[in-house]
């Protein structure tokens, strides 16, 4: 198959989709968790265990078992406590709460009851942006170093493609945006740049044995020579992060999501993005060209 010949149509096919996410962001934007708009935060204490799922019935009954609402098990393990995370809620929502759980339970104690301000999502919202940016930096330096300016070039497009992909996504189905979204970005970024270095070595081991014709050729046969790898990795990542993300609690499924499109879109651009963008880089941006010129 020539991956680097049919490089436009690749291209096409990811334009298009992260066109589509970006009309989707531009038109209703990101469902911001309480994390970055602000809400409250409430753990209660139980005599007997309790539940998520029993929880949750209750918190339907008075009407804020919404999507935004995040139920999980309380950090502390010497007591049956459950920690919600939710929209702001007045006095009157909180005290119906609690009487519904004491009405279905029997006793519910409220440890705390804490309130994040927007201006504390903002502030979350910039550090997201700032570790993405650094994640970013650091990897032309390092890339830099290790191959050459251009492979780094190659390799910031693919994560940039990646983080795209996976912020249109979400624009687009509107899933709730919380920190578990960042560090599945962060993860993705990872991923996505390991699957593009392992092609870019093979780039380099093949150069040495000088049997190409041209620059093409070596980029294309390095592709197919890893393309085994690239497919068997992935598989497997994926059927262990869609088992977690069909059999996973409540509090993990945005974080496996994120992981799943992200895994789907860095598989992807390592092949179909990165490799083929350096005979780009080649015919196109002269002073990036490398030693393989």
């Amino acid at each position: 198959m020539d991956f680097v010949g049919n490089r436009k149509i690749w291209y096409g096919i990811s334009i298009l989709l992260i066109v589509v996410g970006l009309l989707f962001l531009g038109i209703r934007g990101l469902n911001l968790g309480i994390d970055f708009r602000g809400g409250s935060l409430i753990e209660y204490m139980f005599e007997e265990r309790v539940t998520l799922g029993e929880f949750r019935e209750v918190l339907a009954q008075v009407d804020l078992d919404d999507e935004g609402a995040v139920v999980q098990p309380s950090d502390q393990e010497e007591i049956f406590g459950i920690l919600l995370r939710t929209r702001a809620l007045t006095p009157e929502e909180s005290e119906s709460l609690t009487n519904a759980l004491r009405a279905e339970f029997g006793s519910a104690e409220q440890l705390r009851a804490e309130i994040v301000w927007p201006t504390i999502g903002e502030e979350l919202t910039w550090r997201a942006i700032l570790a993405l940016v650094v994640a970013s930096l650091v990897i032309i330096v390092y890339l830099s170093i290790r191959f050459e300016p251009k492979y780094a070039m190659a390799a910031l497009l693919a994560v940039l493609h990646d983080a795209l992909i996976v912020i249109g996504f979400f624009a687009l189905v509107f899933r709730e945006v919380n920190t578990p979204f960042v560090a599945g970005l962060l993860t993705i970024i990872g991923y996505s740049i390991n699957d593009s270095i392992v092609i870019f070595d093979r780039i380099r081991e093949n150069k040495k044995f000088k049997r190409y014709k041209d620059y093409k050729e070596l980029v294309n046969a390095s592709i197919i020579a890893n393309l085994p790898r690239s497919i068997n990795t992935s598989v497997t990542t994926l059927l262990c992060v869609t088992a977690i993300f069909l059999f996973g609690g409540v509090t993990i499924k945005a974080f496996m999501l994120t992981l799943l499109v992200g895994f789907i879109a860095g598989t992807y651009s390592s092949i179909f993005i990165a490799s083929p963008f350096l005979i780009t880089i080649e015919e196109k941006i002269p002073f990036l060209r490398g030693k393989e010129a």
